[in-house]
């Protein structure tokens, strides 16, 4: 950084511990801890409101992407009708006895990497390929996960098809983003003619936890996807999975909701003690209906328990990830304020998948579902699909076994690979709550599917009780479960054995689409959440004057004959704190030489506070800022830390003309 600003005394700042306006007179240091702050910056107050003027919406529809582990889908809504919401009815090649209103997450790419199919098509026509050629060509599932999972993302970051073959993530992503984009401008069930590109205002999904590059990551998908270009991001929203919920949840109807405390209720049928929430689309049958799309407008009458002012928890119980975030509503508009930085973890319901394949491993050996898993990966994706059937009969009060059916090939493949027959495995394994049928199938007791549930539901309920205990929490006397796995009865009941006494614990009838019809909502009105809390410590690392005895020598840099201390932090924003629309860290960097075009400036992260020097453990390079230089004078930046993405724009100070400005977290 020593080459790239230039370090200019009397420019330099020393903000007091409360980040005012004022500054100490230059070499004298500040009494108060965030001395170490000077940097070369404009005085102001840090952040700082900044009334932006409404402007008119240039687009005619609103079109949101719910981009999730297992499922996916898509809504829209004209800006004309905003009260009304336009839904899928159901997808091809959907599942009988389920709504498929939105389409799994799997994508079939060709053996020379050509789009051929997604969703339901993806998955049947993989299921219908020869199986020696299905081994050339490319099937994703649940490739979602792979991008919360991965620490070093880049956009050269890979995804492994189930026959081994490797594709950069962002052209995977690419063709999903695009199938939707092309099917959503088809659209002409209310409008005279074929959308535009230009019309549409899209919102993508993403879960709250996800971190700074991996939203990115989103957007250049949907760049290369074609849904919008670079020279338009406001054309593109990136939205916060539980926060679009809580935005949906907070104008629920009477007979929206499902009240786990007052059971049993209208809509819901209680069955050998568990509870099913009848289709969403038998919930939908209302309004106007079309041959494609189901329509929900915003009539009936209003759930009136949660007031002005309340306090509620969404959980966002998806496939891969469960997100949590916790709301205020204020007056007098109805706006939210986030109480707590949005918290989680990988405990979706992937992870009852995963101990299902553990299961196997355990009864047939890791080294032969490794094997299977390649030589047959069509038939080993037949086995997940009869296996994530009959996971979403599961419920507590179930005394029956489940029988879930293994594919010829896997029988046949065993007793190649092991010289034993699938029954005799099982019965070596001494794994007494799983018998054989001779009808092909595995018998999974009750007790043995309570077991797959169990480890992923209490990793779900410990994060929730703990989040209470917060002192910004605590108080909150409504919870709602939302997304695909709060479907589930057997995550249903554990969460209103364990903390249906403090709170009271609702569901949305529409549980799994409950998400995709908030981030239509958000797309309408992006406003609505009013106040968002930081989920890191951002800063830069900047000179300060060298304090003998307070800095440690060998922080000492002597520049023209001064005494400087190197690789302070200075804090743009802290983790956890409250940060409302509008507001805006600014700083001013000078280029370190004449000619210089360029200014490029580290970000630096923390997951707390406590924290002095870039260098302690703990602080990582996040991202970099890059502005390009009309002149060389000073550049005046301001970023934007209220929203869903961090953003940043500048301008030259000597002449106020735009400059530039970028912000990537991908090219670490």
């Amino acid at each position: 950084m020593a080459d790239v600003l230039q370090l200019n005394t009397n420019s330099l700042q020393v903000p007091g511990e409360d980040r005012s306006a004022s500054t100490s007179p230059s070499g004298s240091p500040s009494p108060s801890r965030n001395e170490c702050s000077i940097t070369p910056l404009t005085p102001s107050p840090s952040p700082r409101t900044e009334v932006r003027p409404r402007v008119a919406r240039p687009f005619s529809v609103v079109v949101a992407i719910d981009f999730g582990t297992t499922s996916s889908g898509y809504a829209f809504s004209f800006t004309e009708d905003p009260e009304t919401i336009h839904m899928m009815r159901r997808w091809e090649g959907g599942d009988p006895g389920v709504a498929n209103q939105k389409s799994p997450t799997c994508l079939l790419l060709t053996p020379d990497l050509r789009f051929h199919s997604f969703g339901f098509a993806a998955r049947d026509s993989y299921h219908d390929l020869d199986p020696e050629e299905a081994r050339h060509w490319l099937y994703f599932d649940k490739f979602k996960m792979k991008i919360h999972s991965t620490s070093d993302l880049t956009m050269e970051t890979e995804l492994e098809s189930v026959n081994g073959r490797r594709v950069r993530a962002i052209e995977v992503f690419a063709h999903a983003l695009r199938f939707f984009r092309e099917h959503a401008l088809k659209v002409k069930d209310q409008s005279s003619s074929v959308l535009e590109g230009n019309e549409v205002r899209w919102v993508i999904t993403v879960p709250a936890v996800w971190r700074q590059p991996a939203k990115q990551f989103m957007r250049e998908a949907a760049y290369l996807a074609g849904l919008v270009t670079p020279d338009s991001p406001e054309q593109l929203l990136i939205a916060l999975e539980p926060e679009a919920a809580s935005i949906y949840c907070r104008k629920l109807r009477l007979h929206q909701v499902i009240d786990l405390s007052q059971r049993p209720v209208t809509n819901v049928l209680d069955v050998e003690g568990k509870t099913i929430c009848l289709s969403a689309r038998e919930q939908l049958r209302r309004a106007r209906h079309s041959r494609t799309f189901l329509v929900e407008s915003g009539t009936g009458e209003l759930w009136s328990e949660m007031q002005t002012g309340d306090r509620y928890i969404v959980a966002d119980c998806g496939g891969g990830t469960v997100d949590l975030t916790v709301h205020q509503i204020e007056q007098p508009q109805g706006t939210l304020k986030e109480l707590y930085k949005a918290s989680g973890g990988p405990y979706g319901a992937v992870g009852v998948d995963l101990a299902f394949e553990a299961m196997l491993c355990q009864i047939f050996g890791a080294d032969f579902i490794e094997s299977f898993k390649a030589k047959r990966p069509a038939a080993w994706v037949d086995l997940t699909i009869a296996f994530e059937a009959r996971k979403r009969t599961a419920a507590p009060g179930r005394a029956n076994s489940l029988n879930i059916s293994l594919p010829f090939s896997f029988i046949d493949f065993y007793k190649r690979h092991r010289g034993q027959s699938v029954e005799t495995a099982l019965r070596k394994s001494n794994m007494n709550f799983i018998k054989w049928s001779s009808q092909g199938m595995l018998r999974l007791s009750a007790e043995a599917m309570h077991e797959l549930f169990q480890p992923t539901i209490n990793n779900i309920i410990k994060h929730i009780e703990n989040l209470v205990q917060k002192e910004e929490v605590k108080g909150v006397h409504f919870l709602f479960l939302v997304g695909g796995f709060a479907e589930s009865p057997m995550l249903q009941r554990a969460a209103q054995n364990a903390l249906g006494r403090n709170c009271r614990i609702i569901i949305p009838h529409d549980v799994g689409l409950t998400i995709l019809k908030g981030a239509v909502l958000f797309g309408l009105d992006p406003t609505v959440v009013r106040v968002r809390r930081c989920p890191l410590t951002y800063g830069v690392g900047v000179l300060n004057r060298f304090v003998e005895g307070r800095h440690p020598r060998d922080k000492l840099l002597i520049k023209d004959g001064r005494e400087w201390c190197t690789d302070i932090l200075d804090r743009f924003v802290s983790v956890d704190q409250s940060v409302a629309l509008g507001e805006v860290v600014r700083r001013s960097y000078t280029p370190a030489r004449m000619g210089q075009r360029k200014i490029i400036i580290n970000i630096y992260c923390s997951d707390t506070d406590d924290i002095t020097y870039i260098t302690e453990p703990g602080v990582r390079k996040c991202g970099a800022i890059t502005l390009d230089l009309l002149e060389s004078g000073a550049i005046r930046t301001t970023m934007q830390f209220g929203d869903t993405e961090i953003k940043v724009t500048a301008v030259d100070v000597a002449t106020g003309q735009l400059v530039r400005a970028s912000i990537d977290f991908l090219s670490n």
